[in-house]
């Protein structure tokens, strides 16, 4: 009976899932933490409709915005200096708060993603 009621208990947990608001983050100001190799890295950016502005080591880079659904977007450098620059990025919103959500990015057709998270900034 105790097993029964577990098994029923934990196929309520599994079915879970949680609401993403990613139109929310779609428009604002931001700052972004990402951890690669151990190592945090932070930069702020504004966005709006069409335009991402980002702002990382006193470097800033525009990029255009193609939003594919709600919770996935497309960047593409406005004015690329390397070939890594040149090449497109795929954003998607994994969770949101009411204050900041996480995200998944790669490079469009790699598959090495990396994780981090983007919290709004209140004025």
């Amino acid at each position: 009976m105790k097993l029964a009621s577990l098994l029923i208990l934990l196929s309520f947990f599994s079915c879970y899932e949680s609401t993403r608001h990613c139109s929310d983050y779609k428009t604002g100001e931001y700052y972004s933490e990402i951890t690669i190799d151990g190592k945090l890295f932070k930069s702020k950016f504004k966005r709006t409709e069409a335009l991402q502005i980002e702002t990382y080591n006193n470097k800033t880079d525009s990029s255009q915005i193609r939003w594919i659904n709600d919770c996935e977007v497309v960047f593409k450098t406005i004015k690329p200096k390397n070939m890594a620059e040149q090449k497109d990025i795929h954003l998607k919103i994994l969770t949101t708060t009411d204050s900041s959500y996480t995200y998944e990015y790669s490079y469009v057709g790699e598959t090495k993603k990396q994780k981090g998270v983007a919290y709004k900034v209140r004025r």
